[in-house]
């Protein structure tokens, strides 16, 4: 594990990422333990993620986060990665261990939170998951002893651990609406979309979202106006998050300092 002395860098590798609040998050997480240590974006074209991944082996780097659209594609570049990431077969933490790549998933320890904040027994719950990505798969092991079934764009080339139904075959709309979970692994509702109707909501199940937004997403808004249980994609940046900083450093997470940077 890195040690905690000395000028260290943390990337976040991923396409798009302007958005994210994970820079503010860790580095003030760095501050509040008084370490010399810097959490950057870099945005890295997918024919580029081989090079950026070298770079990870420097010394003055501690590792990254990986997110959309990396998460899978990484895991060719590393030396090890974990039983969970290996179950989910996505990646979205890596340290650098004296120049060996280690990958693990942190995206399931948020997730777990996540269910459990909204009250779900993830054993035997029928659950609807949008997206077939590195976040779904994430969410796919979170949800162990579920019935799960994923909404993709393109079923026919994707290996998920459930069922997979295409994105406009309407079937789908209806089993939501008598799921018990929910749960939104696309980046829809980072620009206001909503990705389902209204009324294909679950009548009395939960919705969790891994979208963040100030007031929250379409999804999560609607979701609560409806008095069902939710979870946001800002409680599980934060639990992720704190487990991912653990990782690199050995240390336990500031919760509180980074916590302070999201919105309250």
């Amino acid at each position: 594990m890195p040690g905690a002395s000395g000028v260290r860098r943390v990337y976040l590798l991923g396409q798009g990422i302007s958005y994210s609040a994970s820079p503010d998050m860790h580095n003030a997480a760095f501050h509040a333990l008084g370490m010399d240590w810097t959490y950057e974006l870099l945005e890295v074209p997918s024919e580029e993620v081989p090079s950026a991944v070298l770079r990870l082996r420097e010394d003055d780097v501690a590792g990254a986060n990986v997110t959309i659209p990396h998460k899978i594609s990484v895991i060719d570049h590393l030396d090890s990665v974990d039983p969970e990431a290996l179950r989910a077969r996505a990646v979205n933490t890596i340290a650098n261990e004296a120049g060996r790549l280690v990958g693990s998933n942190t995206d399931v320890a948020g997730i777990r939170a996540a269910i459990a904040d909204v009250g779900l027994e993830a054993r035997g719950a029928d659950v609807v998951i949008l997206g077939a990505g590195g976040s779904a798969r994430a969410a796919a092991v979170a949800l162990d002893g579920a019935h799960v079934t994923f909404v993709a764009r393109r079923p026919g080339e994707v290996d998920m651990p459930g069922r997979v139904v295409a994105w406009d075959d309407a079937s789908w709309l209806k089993h939501a609406r008598s799921a018990d979970l929910l749960l939104n692994a696309t980046p829809l509702g980072r620009r206001d979309e909503m990705p389902l109707r209204p009324n294909a909501l679950p009548r009395g199940g939960a919705v969790i979202d891994l979208v963040y937004v100030t007031g929250g997403t379409p999804l999560v808004r609607k979701a609560r106006s409806l008095g069902l249980p939710t979870a946001d994609g800002w409680g599980i940046l934060l639990a992720q998050g704190a487990r991912s900083f653990e990782v690199w450093t050995g240390k336990p997470a500031p919760v509180d300092a980074m916590r302070q940077t999201l919105p309250q």
